[in-house]
């Protein structure tokens, strides 16, 4: 063990921020860390837009499924997947739609998306994901004033946390690590899981959930597919071929 993987392994989803701001110097810093990441033929194929308006935010939170956090967190980004530059400086030698483009962008902004909160941690701050900024698309392009072959990936709040909730421990390794071949996992480990993670959600919520991980996926499956996704992408000029 080290510190970065001390770090990478403390991992929490923060929801709560004190009022405390987040110094310039270091959201520079988060910034400039997911600049680093690995990109894809050097394509650096995504932007991360600062919302600082409030109004802007306001709107953005009612969009994202009335999350507060969106609103009330010091920091938060919207991470895009990005052609439309590409598209500017080739000019006549980038045809728009192909498939592996939407893959390259979606990879890149995950890329710098990741360093970007682990920095942010690295920094004594917290955050969590917003994949809620998919729930209308359309709208938030719109509030952000994207252009054609840009899309809204996720939001992250930052923030200093206010809050210690437990690690959420993920899938046993057997499961999401192969070697020379893929092999269907053992469901006696998947069952000891799925009990682990009862008691997470019962001990986190006073026994008001009490969903195992298998269960929890499958109420996510059945309630949200966001079905507008692939016309929306294909508005914008993605996977059309």
């Amino acid at each position: 063990m080290n510190q970065t993987l001390e770090l990478m392994l403390s991992h929490r989803s923060i929801r709560k921020f004190t009022d405390q701001l987040v110094d310039a110097h270091h959201l520079d810093s988060i910034i400039r860390a997911a600049q680093a990441a690995s990109t894809s033929s050097f394509l650096q194929a995504y932007s991360i837009i600062d919302v600082k308006d409030q109004v802007v935010r306001t709107q953005l939170k009612k969009l994202c499924g009335d999350q507060e956090y969106v609103e009330k967190a010091p920091v938060f980004l919207v991470f895009c997947g990005d052609m439309h530059r590409i598209k500017t400086v080739c000019d006549a030698t980038y045809e728009s739609g192909w498939t592996e483009a939407f893959i390259i962008a979606t990879v890149d902004a995950a890329l710098a998306g990741q360093n970007a909160m682990l920095a942010a941690e690295s920094l004594g701050l917290g955050g969590v994901y917003i994949g809620g900024i998919r729930n209308h698309p359309q709208e938030v392009s719109q509030r952000l004033k994207l252009p054609e072959e840009v899309y809204p990936l996720f939001g992250m709040c930052l923030g200093y946390p206010d809050q210690e909730p437990e690690i959420k421990q993920r899938l046993p390794k057997p499961i999401v690590y192969h070697v020379d071949y893929y092999s269907e996992m053992d469901e006696a480990t998947l069952e000891a899981y799925d009990t682990k993670i009862s008691d997470y959600y019962a001990k986190r919520t006073k026994g008001k959930i009490r969903d195992t991980w298998s269960e929890s996926v499958n109420k996510k499956f059945s309630q949200e597919k966001r079905e507008h996704m692939l016309k929306f992408l294909q508005d914008r000029g993605f996977i059309k071929k």
